[in-house]
């Protein structure tokens, strides 16, 4: 049985003590979609929103969301980010997110490139509620990730 590195000996939460773990460059990839009704789209495509550009504001709010991890998900660490890339993958009434993220540290960038990815579609989803209540966000996942002890996974 694998132990939970959440829990100390008194089973109370606890941050891993990553003191004694060595630098390595990591890598983390995470991805996770929104789609829409026509009506929603064709706004977010002809930039008719009254709230402003959709896709660029979305792209700053991940990279945003990957800066602000640690203050939102209790256990994980501040890391320094070497880069957040947000790529855009477009489809008729479905946009994809797909964020790439860097960094030298001695854990892993997984929860910046997953928490990236929701508050990228969480504020498309803000932007265009108006038009569309019932859009639906889905298949947030890590997709690859790569460093560290556990080394590369890559999803199937």
């Amino acid at each position: 049985m694998q132990k939970l590195t959440h829990l100390n000996a008194n089973h109370h939460p606890t941050m891993v003590d990553v003191g004694q773990k060595q630098i390595t460059q990591r890598i983390a990839i995470a991805k996770g979609s929104i789609t829409m009704s026509q009506e929603a789209y064709n706004i977010l495509k002809n930039s008719t929103n009254k709230k402003g550009p959709v896709i660029q504001t979305a792209i700053i709010a991940a990279i945003m969301g990957a800066k602000k991890t640690s203050e939102l998900i209790p256990m994980c660490h501040p890391i320094p980010i070497n880069s957040v890339d947000i790529g855009v993958e477009d489809e008729n009434c479905k946009i994809t997110l797909i964020a790439t993220l860097k960094c030298d540290g001695k854990t892993g960038i997984e929860m910046e490139a997953l928490t990236s990815v929701s508050i990228g579609l969480l504020t498309i989803y803000d932007m265009l509620k108006a038009i569309d209540k019932g859009m639906k966000i889905s298949n947030i996942a890590l997709e690859y990730k790569n460093g560290g002890k556990s080394g590369e996974y890559l999803r199937s």
